[in-house]
Order: C-alpha cells, then sequence, then structure tokens
C-alpha cells in the first residue's frame, strides 16, 4: 500500500503572502496523478511539503509507503557532483546515509592512513554491506546502462554535469522505477528528455505498480499517462485544488463545465441577495410606520445575515492573462549561414542556410549536440563581429568547432538558457532589473516595469528576487528580457519545458508574430507543430533537414 492524503494545508510566503488555502487531495494506492497550475502557484512548494523538506503553516500530509523523491534541480547538476553522488541523491535515506559515510572515511584515509581511521573505514565498508548498498550497485549497473550505455563501474565517477540534462533525468528516473520505493514524487520529470524517453517515461508510468505523484505541463505525457489530474487554482487567498478523476482527454470540457456551473451558482447567490437587501429595506421603511411590521423587518434581517454568513458558491479560479509580445526587427534575408560546421566531438560536419523569417525547429535525441549548436549562435558565430553579440549578459560557453557559421547583416541573438541559469540576475527583484537596465535595453520606470511584468503575469511577483522564482517564472522573465532586448534572432533552449499550458501557448502566439528568425531545440511534441522546417541532429552523427518533426532519432553512436 502506498498512498498521500493531503487536507487542509496552508502556506504563507515570508513576506505574509498566502500561497496555498485550504488544499486538500488524495492519491490513491498505484494512482498515476499529476499536478497542473499555472506557474507560481506553489507546485514545488506543495511537492516539498509532502516530502518533508518544509512544514505548512495549517494542516497534514499521511502517507504510507516508502518513499522516492526526484527533486526539480535533476537536469541542471552542473558542480562537482559524480554520476554516483546523482543516483545517491535517488536512494532511500538510509542508503544514502551509509554512502555518505563511506565517502567521508575515504576522504578521512586520505589525509590519515592510521589505525583509527582504517578501522572507521572498515567499519563505514560494512555498513553500507548491511544497508543494501552491494545491491543496489548492481541496480545501479543496470540503470547506467540503459541511460547511459555503460556499467556502473565506468560512470560512476564522471561528472554528472558531463551529461545533458535528459541523461540526467533518464538516469534518475530509471534508479527510481527500479528501486524499492512504493511512492515515487516527481517534479517534472519530462524536462529535458527527449521525444523516446518522454515515451519511455509514459511507458515506466503505465506499466509500474508503483504509486506516482508527478508536476508536468507536456500535454501528451499527461494525455498518455495520468489517471487524475490535481490542479491548484490561484485565487485572492491563495491557491486551492480542484481534482479531475480522469485523464486529460476529459480535462478541458470537465473544467469549463465547471466554471459554467460556478459562474450559475454565482448569477443565482447576486440575484438571491439583491432580493433579500430588498426585501429588509421593504420592512424597514414599512416598521417605521406600523409597529406590527417590527417582527417581520427583524426576521428579514436574520435571514440576510444567515444568507451571507453561508457566503457565496465557490469562486471561478483566477486565471492568468499573459501576453508575451517579441518584436524582432528586419535583418538581412540570410541570418545563418553553417559551411562544412563540425560541433567537436559531437557532430559531423554539415552545412546549411537560415532565411529571414525562417521558423525552425532542432530536433534529436539528449547529448547530441543541438544545445552547443544553440550556444554556439548566441555567441555570435565563428569570429562574431560586435553587432552580433548576444543582447544579454548570460553566461555562454565556448564550443569547439571546426568549420564556420556566421550571422547575417543586423542579427542581434537572443539566447534562452534551457537551465535558466543567469548569474547576472541573482540576488535581484525583477523591479529592480527593469529599472536599472543594461547595455543592452534601456531601463524602464517603474509604471512601465508594472506593464511590462503584468502582461508577463508577474506584476504580483514584482518584489520578488530572481533566483525565488518558480522555474515557470524564471522563464517568462527570460522571454520578457528577450522581447525588451531587441532581439532580431531568437535561439530559445527547450523553452517550453517550465511553462505551464496557458503560458506556452501564449508563447507560440508570441513567435508567430515575431519579426525575425527563430530557432528552437524542443522535445515538445505539440509546440513542434508550429515550426516551418527542422534541423535534425541524428543518431549517425549527422545532421540533416526535414519537413516534418521527426522523434524516432536514438541516441547518438559514440565512444562513451
Amino acid at each position: 500500500m502506498a498512498h498521500i492524503d493531503v487536507s487542509g494545508i496552508d502556506y504563507f510566503l515570508s513576506d505574509g503572502t498566502q500561497l496555498l488555502n485550504g488544499v486538500t487531495f488524495k492519491v490513491p494506492d498505484g494512482s498515476k496523478t499529476a499536478l497542473i497550475g499555472p506557474n507560481g502557484t506553489g507546485k514545488t512548494t506543495l511537492f516539498k511539503i509532502i516530502a518533508g523538506d518544509i512544514t505548512p503553516d495549517e494542516g497534514t500530509v499521511g502517507r504510507s509507503g516508502s518513499m522516492g523523491i526526484m527533486r526539480q534541480f535533476v537536469g541542471q547538476v552542473r558542480d562537482e557532483s559524480s554520476v554516483r553522488d546523482l543516483l545517491v541523491s535517488a536512494a532511500p535515506p538510509a542508503l544514502a546515509a551509509a554512502a555518505k559515510a563511506v565517502e567521508d572515511a575515504e576522504l578521512a584515509m586520505m589525509k590519515h592512513d592510521d589505525e583509527p581511521t582504517q578501522m572507521r573505514y572498515a567499519q563505514a565498508i560494512v555498513d553500507w554491506g548491511d544497508a543494501g548498498g552491494y545491491d543496489v550497485e548492481t541496480v545501479w549497473d543496470e540503470v547506467c546502462m540503459a541511460a547511459l550505455g555503460v556499467s556502473f563501474d565506468k560512470a560512476q565517477h564522471r561528472r554528472a554535469s558531463s551529461l545533458s540534462g535528459g541523461e540526467q533525468k533518464r538516469l534518475v528516473l530509471e534508479a527510481l522505477f527500479a528501486g524499492p520505493d512504493d511512492l515515487l514524487l516527481l517534479d517534472e520529470p519530462d524536462n529535458y528528455l527527449d521525444v523516446p524517453g518522454k515515451r519511455w517515461l509514459e511507458g515506466k508510468l503505465n506499466e509500474s505498480k508503483k504509486t506516482v505523484f508527478f508536476i508536468s505541463h507536456d500535454r501528451e505525457l499527461l494525455n498518455n499517462a495520468a489517471g487524475r489530474i490535481v490542479t491548484l487554482e490561484p485565487g485572492i487567498n491563495g491557491a486551492g485544488a480542484w481534482i479531475h478523476g480522469g485523464g486529460f482527454g476529459s480535462y478541458v470540457e470537465a473544467r469549463a463545465d465547471r466554471n459554467a456551473r460556478f459562474e450559475e451558482l454565482r448569477k443565482r447567490w447576486d440575484e438571491e441577495h439583491v432580493k433579500l437587501k430588498e426585501l429588509v429595506n421593504m420592512y424597514k421603511t414599512k416598521a417605521a410606520f406600523r409597529s406590527d411590521m417590527a417582527n417581520k423587518y427583524q426576521a428579514a434581517q436574520t435571514r440576510l445575515a444567515k444568507f451571507l454568513e453561508a457566503g457565496p458558491p465557490e469562486a471561478l479560479p483566477l486565471e492568468q492573462n499573459v501576453q508575451m509580445r517579441l518584436r524582432g526587427g528586419r535583418t538581412g534575408k540570410r541570418a545563418v549561414v553553417a559551411e562544412k560546421l563540425e560541433l567537436t566531438g559531437l557532430m559531423k560536419p554539415f552545412s546549411t542556410e537560415i532565411w529571414f523569417g525562417d521558423r525552425v525547429g532542432v530536433l534529436g535525441s539528449n547529448g547530441s549536440g543541438k544545445s552547443h549548436f544553440l550556444r554556439l549562435l548566441a555567441a555570435g558565430g565563428t569570429d562574431p563581429e560586435r553587432e552580433h553579440l548576444p543582447v544579454s549578459d548570460v553566461e555562454i560557453a565556448e564550443v569547439p568547432h571546426e568549420g564556420t557559421v556566421k550571422l547575417g547583416a543586423r542579427i542581434r541573438p537572443g539566447f534562452f538558457a534551457q537551465t535558466h541559469s543567469r548569474p547576472d540576475l541573482l540576488g535581484r527583484t525583477l523591479l529592480d532589473i527593469l529599472h536599472r537596465g543594461d547595455e543592452h535595453r534601456s531601463g524602464l520606470g517603474r509604471e512601465a516595469a508594472s506593464g511590462a511584468l503584468d502582461s508577463y503575469g508577474l506584476v504580483g511577483s514584482a518584489e520578488q528576487k530572481y533566483d525565488s522564482l518558480s522555474g515557470g517564472q524564471q522563464a517568462r522573465f527570460q522571454i520578457l528580457l528577450l522581447q525588451l532586448s531587441g532581439a532580431t534572432l531568437l535561439l530559445l533552449d527547450e523553452p517550453t519545458d517550465n511553462l505551464d499550458l496557458h503560458s506556452g501557448e501564449a508563447l507560440e502566439r508570441a513567435i508567430d508574430a515575431f519579426e525575425g528568425t527563430v530557432l528552437a531545440v524542443t522535445h515538445d511534441r505539440w509546440f513542434a507543430k508550429s515550426f516551418d522546417r527542422f534541423l535534425v541532429f541524428g543518431s549517425d552523427g549527422k545532421v540533416y533537414e526535414s519537413a516534418e518533426p521527426v522523434w524516432d532519432e536514438s541516441r547518438v553512436e559514440r565512444a562513451r
């Protein structure tokens, strides 16, 4: 048995703002339940409450079964940690503690090779075995072969940062589904996965006997794998939860019917409220001249008071009104020209031309070099001229390559980073960032800055620091900065990964209206439908063009 019972959860932010309001729902044993909702409504916070990382201000969380967790950082690991460390992070607490003890003992042995340190190391090894460490290493060997194509012995000391975001995700997901935990919490498990990886995840969710509660914004995944959907709906006093007992195929119609009923109930309540007030006023007027009307006046007042005490029916959830406006500008006809371009160690030489106004999807499996290609363009290409330097202070790592890729006249690249890594924005509020401006964009007055934030559904977070925003809010703010920067070439690396459904649709409309050229790395099957042509990074190391999306390219064949 493994289930979750969330009851009456309230949670307030440090500034006193209520984020969650009376959130109540159940995740039944064996179910695959998805959590959705607009960015910033508290989905990850709710996950942390269920995981026990933070304590709610009110309410309780009950659960049964051992719990495995994949947190949001997986896919963004850029520190010194190893593949082994990444696997340990997804292991049960006792096993993770035993692994930490072995690591500490090994470090101590490097400094002091005396008898007490040796004994400590020997005990740590025994404890590792008693915790099931050697058994789990056998599982990890299968996991590494499935996710990376190499054994655990070969992979364990590699830096996790050397893996693509999708490889990191796949590795941890493989470990969790193969592990002993019968309850899994997965925070956006589909992010960074390529389409074969997403299809694999859909299959795992459908065939697994485990109880799984997961956050996702991928409509295909929700439709194919979620049996129940919990929606966090924003309200004036924080978000509440609405539960749809079916899959995504019936979700949109069910939600529309529910909202229509709310509107009708509210209309009737308002009409009854008006009638009761008119009745009270009528008896008040008559009671002033006729003493026999006093009792009726008092009764009408009592009836109105009870009516108001009961309150109106449940209010319609607040709807976000995200309006993205990417402007761009005219450039030379040839926006990007690549000649015998080889991404060193990634893809074989290829040549291509991308024209002004093109909408190009960049497809292929994880680790094939798609993000490297975008970063090379974002840095201005080979030997960039000053006019081709990026329109933001985002840090862009150098991309080793042979051959050339050049940008056309008046091309100003604007880069959307998949990991949202923006050291230049850390510790600063959104209003401060917009007010001060930088060398690429003018500063905005408070009113103009608030208006810009409002159009992206961020005005309520104006005084929050960038690094305190949810992943989806950071994504929307990055796109706003691109709007203000004057970019004429948009380079979007998985832009819809953290966007809620409404924001994703707004981005699609903005791209359609953008005067300029767009290249987007994506594994979002819905989002890709809006592009004109596709560059596919194939499993054989070749890059080729396709008029239709290609989703069946497997892992690139190279030495690992």
